[in-house]
């Protein structure tokens, strides 16, 4: 029973994970394995993405971001203000730690920040656009999410082509948080609390420890910008972490790079199937923006960047889709349940509100971007 009973938990847990894998296991039915199989994987997108995983650990051990937050938030004064400030740092944040890692640092603070202040009223609301948030905070660098730098990778656009696919929407969130954040109720807040294990390293300690951390991230982005090639880098990164700290290994996020790959192998293999290969092609091909909107709704917009890539021609409108895409239900980012998780684990009566709440300001900002994606998507051909 307790195996049943930790699968099925593994299930919900990595529910992406399993249907990547289902998926690629059905499909070797139909095409059998064999020497194409190896050129499936975007091996440069995967060794990217375990190295910056491994570098934000890097960073998250330091406690570089608890101490960073602690000390812009130490400014607020009202539920306004702070409200304000934690938005902001998951929409800054993300754009270089992700999104998913930024809701996992910043969430459970904001959660105990408000505990902490005895007023626990606004953070169902300021969860929901935190997670907005980190969520278009990230498409505004290559390595914000990834589907970014998978798209970003394969697809050889320039810089500027890239920052015309998801500046403009980034821009138009950043106006729209402050705008939710501005109309809200304020009131005054207690104050709160830093961990002791961070008030304990002094900043200058941190600084210099995290000097390597951050020489590593620079040759990261070289990767990310193609300065340099991936596999150099992979190597010095994996014996820069066994010396420095090799626990940082078991932070990696396993199943996630396992993901891509039975996707790349589900992807390579219906691209052999010539009727679905066409089909997928002809209904694609031009419509990329509303295929990557609608796609991220059902299978969440990494899988769905992935699984179109394989059929478009336009990586730049399939880009702005696919990031877009990210708002609307739960499931479009899979960053959201992350959060989701986190205040239904300490609100359990609430997530029936949250949910609602959630939605409704996720369609609206949803309904924002589609429009001004039409038009400027309009305006440029």
């Amino acid at each position: 029973m307790k195996i049943f009973s930790k699968l099925k938990n593994f299930i919900k847990k990595e529910t992406v994970f399993c249907v990547s894998f289902i998926l690629a296991l059905i499909s070797s039915f139909v095409v059998l394995p064999d020497k194409e199989y190896l050129n499936y994987p975007d091996y440069r997108t995967i060794a990217l993405l375990f190295c910056l995983m491994i570098i934000v650990a890097g960073f998250r051990s330091l406690g570089v971001f608890d101490r960073l937050a602690a000390t812009l938030l130490k400014r607020a004064e009202s539920t306004k203000n702070l409200s304000l400030m934690l938005i902001m740092i998951c929409f800054f944040f993300s754009m270089i730690i992700t999104n998913d890692v930024a809701l996992i640092t910043f969430v459970p603070f904001t959660i105990r920040v408000f505990q902490l202040s005895g007023n626990t009223r606004p953070v169902l609301k300021l969860v929901v656009l935190e997670t907005i948030a980190a969520n278009l905070g990230s498409m505004a660098t290559p390595i914000g999410n990834p589907q970014n730098l998978y798209l970003y990778s394969i697809s050889g656009i320039s810089a500027g082509k890239f920052a015309l696919s998801v500046l403009p929407y980034a821009g138009i969130s950043l106006i729209m948080l402050i705008a939710a954040v501005l109309f809200s109720k304020n009131e005054k807040i207690c104050g709160f609390t830093v961990s002791d294990n961070i008030k304990s390293i002094s900043g200058k300690r941190m600084a210099i420890s995290s000097l390597p951390y951050i020489a590593l991230l620079i040759l990261c982005l070289l990767v990310v910008f193609r300065v340099i090639g991936y596999l150099p880098v992979l190597i010095i990164i994996a014996g820069a972490v066994l010396f420095l700290n090799r626990s940082l290994f078991r932070k990696a996020d396993y199943c996630l790079l396992l993901t891509f790959l039975f996707f790349f192998i589900f992807i390579g293999n219906i691209k052999r199937v010539p009727q679905i290969s066409e089909f997928l092609n002809s209904a694609v091909q031009g419509r990329e923006l509303i295929f990557g909107i609608f796609a991220s709704q059902i299978i969440s917009n990494v899988p769905a960047a992935i699984l179109l890539s394989g059929f478009s021609a336009d990586y730049s409108a399939l880009m702005t889709g696919v990031n877009v895409g990210g708002l609307g239900t739960l499931i479009a980012s899979l960053a959201s349940l992350i959060s989701y998780k986190f205040f239904a684990s300490e609100f359990p009566k609430e997530k029936g509100r949250y949910l609602k709440i959630f939605t409704l300001w996720n369609l609206l900002f949803l309904a924002v971007l589609t429009i001004a994606a039409l038009i400027f998507t309009k305006i440029l051909s």
